[in-house]
């Protein structure tokens, strides 16, 4: 009888704990209710998702009140395809009609702008409508405009565009006279079609030059993400102010490398409000082909001093050459501001008034000279 009664027994206990083992394996959730409320036992324990604090660690407002005025611009042109038969030159003579035969086709292409007033002025980069004939813009709300050539400025690589449409959202512009490197930055833009894409990074370099890009060139660094298609886009500071217009990137791979350049907006504003005010942009020009300084130049030049810039050549009968200016001058100042390198004497040239005199120092034989030169009117670049 008592060992029909542990048989019994442990055939219960076996039974109890294949039942466990199954409910652990496929219902673990009951094991709370199994063990009753007073279990000190905690199997899972999730904590709550903390409460976002507003404007901790992002920047939604500044890409909030941005994104609205930047817009996404395709463009296209009809180019003539490539007749085979053309390469040969007696039929070229003798059936000159096979090139009005020559087919032609669209190429279209993209790029990105910003809507800088609500009557429908775009600035955008010079190179993404570059012999564009028919221009058109999408809004970040979805609206397409069709848009036109207002003015160009081939050497700062800017253009603005004339929208057709009323009450658009504008940009606010920003200062750049207290950007520092380090500062962060937004670009927002059109890359690989993406439109509306903002990127983040900091203003890596200010005053970036020498990179054959411009003729004049003051670029703002950035490691901001730009690629194909945010040239014209905007760069803006974490207000959300406009502080540069994208433009170009250093790129082994055609992708963004974390080297981006964009034009200061001190220098858009000005090319954009003589391009509304006059359709283009005037420039003071003295005549002078200047070159860097460098250590050998110096030395072999016989030259005196390192700083300033050198006049390599001057234009026959320019300002410069008028006003007694002489090739191996050292250009010192210019109305009165420094010329420490090539793009700074550039910059200081371009700002002077056409008709105006400007005092220019040079160093010569030893000695510092002040000469009075009459601003000509910058010769305008012919684009094809």
């Amino acid at each position: 009888m008592l060992r029909k009664f542990w048989l019994l027994f442990a055939q219960a206990c076996t039974l109890c704990l294949a039942v466990l083992f199954v409910v652990a394996t496929l219902r673990p959730d009951l094991l709370p209710r199994l063990a009753g409320k007073n279990s000190g036992v905690v199997l899972v324990r999730e904590a709550a998702m903390p409460a976002a604090i507003p404007g901790a660690g992002t920047y939604a407002d500044a890409a909030r009140k941005a994104m609205p005025a930047v817009v996404n611009i395709y463009t296209s042109k009809a180019v003539r395809a490539r007749n085979p038969l053309l390469d040969d030159s007696i039929l070229r003579r003798y059936f000159p009609e096979l090139a009005e035969r020559t087919p032609t086709r669209r190429a279209t292409s993209l790029g990105s702008g910003v809507i800088v007033s609500a009557e429908g002025h775009v600035l955008t980069n010079h190179h993404v409508i570059d012999g564009a004939d028919d221009i058109e813009l999408v809004l970040a709300d979805g609206r397409e405009l069709h848009a036109v050539v207002q003015g160009i400025d081939p050497e700062s690589d800017l253009a603005v565009l004339k929208a057709e449409g009323e009450n658009l959202p504008t940009i606010t512009f920003g200062s750049t006279d207290h950007l520092q490197v380090g500062d962060v930055v937004l670009a927002i833009g059109n890359p690989f079609g993406f439109g509306n894409t903002v990127t983040l990074g900091i203003v890596s370099a200010l005053g970036r030059n020498h990179l054959g890009i411009n003729r004049f060139e003051d670029f703002i660094q950035t490691d901001a993400a730009i690629n194909p298609g945010n040239s014209g886009g905007a760069l803006v500071d974490t207000a959300g102010n406009l502080i540069g217009i994208n433009s170009t990137i250093f790129s082994q791979s055609g992708g963004s490398m974390g080297i981006g350049f964009a034009i200061p907006v001190s220098l858009a504003r000005t090319v954009l409000a003589q391009i509304i005010k006059d359709g283009v942009v005037t420039r003071g020009w003295l005549g002078v082909e200047p070159q860097a300084i460098t250590r050998e130049a110096a030395q072999t030049l016989a030259l005196a001093r390192t700083d300033g810039v050198l006049v390599r050549a001057l234009q026959r009968d320019g300002p410069a050459d008028r006003a007694g200016i002489q090739v191996r001058d050292v250009v010192l100042e210019v109305a009165g501001k420094a010329t420490p390198d090539v793009p700074q004497l550039l910059a200081r040239i371009a700002e002077l008034t056409p008709g105006s005199n400007a005092r220019v120092k040079v160093f010569r034989d030893g000695r510092a000279l002040d000469v009075d030169v009459v601003v000509a009117r910058r010769p305008r670049i012919e684009t094809q």
